[in-house]
């Protein structure tokens, strides 16, 4: 008789087998970067058949006969610390200019923004094409499995492993596919996001200025302010103006190779060779930009 438990174990195998779909690059674009280099990415380890073996556990030492419960609970004693070091006052400065206080939120100038609704409709629909292909191939694997343990009283051991082998490769296959297109989806993300957020810094600058606001801080973190000082919707309208589209690698396109390529088209730079004309208004930091909803 056959011996089954190969083909057991692969079919747990294929069923714990997934692929991450969620647009986490669109959340994770920070700073100035395109892509997300491949020497970056940890690549999964191949799946391994040995067992290994529980380390043991660690026997801790008993406690002495003569402890009770009132001194394992002893308070630590206070220890002396060394006095604290004197310093004089120091010269009296420059006092800051007045405050003038505006106040944004970034996920609504995202909800507002024709450019990130294009990429959320964009590779919105790429996610769903490749949840779509993802789950006919898992249909595919589980009646490939069905079929062998249908088959497999008919045939010899020398056949069962053969077939095992082949469906094992065209699982791995195609698991590395599905990684490689849920990469590439992640990082035309991050080119696209990363066009939205390098201009909204500019123009929330410019709005800010506009109004002599010297200090803007994200709405989230403000518990209270009035109406004039909210230059949320202002912001999302000279964006609209300024950014109505961005560029979205096509779909076939791997983000890496055409940046090495050096023809990645990328937003006007102008203005950061334009001399300043004035003090640029800070803007509190704060978590990366909301990306938009994932398209289900």
């Amino acid at each position: 008789m056959p011996n089954f438990n190969r083909t057991a174990a692969l079919s747990a195998a294929l069923l714990s087998i997934s692929v991450a779909l969620a647009p986490s690059a669109m959340a994770q674009n920070a700073g100035g970067g395109w892509f997300v280099p491949k020497a970056a990415q940890q690549p999964a380890p191949p799946a391994a058949h040995t067992q290994h073996r529980a380390p043991s556990p660690v026997q801790l030492p008993a406690p002495p006969a003569d402890s009770s419960e009132a001194d394992q609970q002893q308070t630590p004693p206070v220890l002396p610390l060394p006095p604290i070091p004197s310093m004089q006052d120091l010269p009296k400065g420059v006092a800051p200019p007045p405050t003038v206080i505006g106040v944004i939120s970034v996920s609504g100038v995202m909800r507002q923004s024709t450019a990130a609704m294009q990429v959320e409709r964009t590779l919105g629909g790429r996610r769903d094409a490749l949840a779509q292909d993802l789950q006919k191939e898992q249909a595919g694997w589980r009646n490939e499995q069905q079929n062998l343990q249908a088959q497999a009283k008919t045939m010899t051991s020398d056949q069962i492993q053969n077939r095992e082998r082949s469906l094992q490769n065209r699982v791995m296959k195609a698991q590395h596919d599905f990684r490689n297109r849920n990469r590439i989806i992640q990082e035309a993300a991050q080119v696209s996001l990363g066009q939205i957020e390098r201009e909204l810094v500019q123009v929330i600058q410019k709005v800010a200025a506009a109004h002599g606001m010297n200090l803007v801080l994200h709405s989230e973190q403000i518990a209270l302010h009035v109406d004039g000082q909210d230059i949320t919707n202002e912001v999302a309208k000279q964006l609209n103006s300024v950014l109505p589209s961005v560029f979205i690698p096509d779909a076939n396109v791997d983000p890496e190779e055409l940046a090495k390529s050096g023809k990645m088209p990328t937003t006007a730079d102008a203005d950061q060779d334009a001399p300043a004309t004035g003090p640029a208004p800070a803007v509190a930091p704060a978590a990366p930009a909301a990306a938009p909803a994932a398209h289900k």
